[in-house]
């Protein structure tokens, strides 16, 4: 379909509607070459001025627009200001078998409740959809329960984001329960629910989910309030498990009882490759048991982050000399703990040696008068082992060195919370 056509079809739908032509959509459209497997990127956070942000009425637009259209297979529109209505009118564009997209990120606008009811009722039907994003949106408790009742019977959907929805007890429960029968999606983000119950009944649920489910590789549970007794039960069911590679413990309050268990898991699992603790409170003594784990034989992990745990030079060493044992473990981050000069020395010298890439590390090291410190530099431990693209093939895990717009660092620290979609063909301004 040549390019002036999707223009031509959104500019007729807006006339027939009396929709008044948004600039930032046609201007998109109109620099859009239709090719398959495009992804159109609507968002209403770009850094050029005067982006106008898409409402219902624009969404009601080109969601009619795109039925004309079997090319453009992924749609990002998050940081509009997309309401429930808008949602109705993009679950009659998944009802669209043929032309429906393949990815849908809706993160930070408006959606609430029934909007999400909507979308699980549509997504019961459909048999095309691989990604959601709704991140952001507050469609609370019963919103996500909604979801959470659409996995029995949806067995497309690869990924699914529910960061910051204001999830309750309840739902975090029903996503556990659900993704001990579901066998298709492989990423799932609920972090930083509003969770009141100090008893973490949550973890034991999720445990149990780990130690049956075969098909999750990635798996977020930043901000949680998880715990030492939290972790202790988690691991219960990491043990079991055999499929996960990616777990996000960001943000927690994981402390050295907890490293305790995770160490003895990391021991003996054969999959776990990627751990993000960044923001909990481990300290020395939980550096040195995630240390003996790194240099035990077969440990496989191959990324890990500790920044701000309050490590001391103690716990910092012991790190370093297990990388050097460790041939698997490439990413380290470490930034935010206390950088004495023998730990300047130490990553310095696994920097400069070539064991430490400099772009797999959150340090970089420079001297002054004859003395090693270390400089921070913005690299981060990736969000996402790898993601659906639009042409619905899992794109190859690269390293990342952007922040989570739910869970920038400073923002871990004070314990204020997926996959984008990210390797496919973006239509970009």
């Amino acid at each position: 379909m040549a390019s002036e056509n999707v223009w031509e079809f959104y500019a007729a739908v807006c006339a027939e509607h009396q929709i008044k032509i948004n600039p930032h959509i046609e201007d998109v459209l109109e620099k859009t070459t239709i090719t398959e497997n495009v992804t159109l990127k609507l968002t209403g956070n770009s850094w050029l001025r005067g982006v106008q942000r898409l409402d219902d009425k624009d969404i009601l637009a080109l969601s009619k627009c795109l039925r004309n259209s079997k090319c453009v297979t992924g749609l990002d529109v998050g940081y509009n200001n997309i309401t429930d209505e808008g949602v109705v009118h993009l679950a009659e564009l998944l009802q669209q078998e043929d032309r429906a997209p393949l990815s849908l990120d809706l993160m930070f606008n408006n959606i609430q409740t029934d909007g999400a009811k909507v979308l699980a009722e549509s997504l019961q039907c459909n048999s095309t959809l691989l990604s959601l994003r709704l991140s952001g949106n507050k469609i609370e408790n019963r919103g996500a329960m909604h979801l959470a009742s659409m996995l029995q019977v949806n067995n497309t959907l690869k990924e699914l984001e529910l960061a910051g929805c204001d999830l309750a007890t309840q739902s975090v429960i029903a996503f556990a329960i659900m993704l001990k029968n579901n066998k298709t999606l492989r990423s799932v983000d609920v972090s930083r629910p509003l969770l009141f119950s100090h008893q973490e009944e949550w973890t034991v649920h999720v445990s149990e989910m780990l130690a049956v489910n075969s098909s999750l590789v990635e798996l977020h549970l930043g901000k949680m309030g998880m715990t030492d007794t939290g972790m202790e039960r988690l691991t219960e069911g990491l043990r079991l498990n055999r499929s996960l590679r990616y777990l996000d413990l960001r943000c927690n309050r994981v402390a050295r009882d907890g490293m305790r268990h995770l160490s003895e898991v990391l021991k003996q699992n054969q999959t776990l490759e990627i751990i993000d603790l960044s923001a909990n409170r481990i300290e020395d003594e939980g550096a040195e048991h995630l240390s003996e784990a790194i240099a035990w034989p077969g440990c496989i992990l191959r990324e890990l982050s500790v920044s701000s745990n309050n490590i001391r030079m103690k716990g910092l060493l012991s790190l370093a000399r297990a990388m050097k044992v460790n041939k698997s473990l490439n990413h380290i981050y470490i930034w935010g703990n206390h950088l004495e000069e023998p730990v300047c020395q130490a990553f310095s010298e696994l920097i400069t040696s070539g064991r430490l890439p400099p772009h797999q590390t959150d340090v970089s090291p420079y001297e002054v008068d004859g003395q090693v410190f270390l400089a921070e530099v913005f690299h981060s431990l990736r969000r996402h082992y790898d993601r659906t693209n639009s042409s619905g093939t899992d794109t190859p895990p690269t390293s990342s060195t952007a922040t989570d717009p739910l869970t920038d660092q400073a923002a871990c620290s004070d314990s204020t919370f997926p996959p984008h979609i990210e390797s496919h063909q973006l239509v970009t301004l």
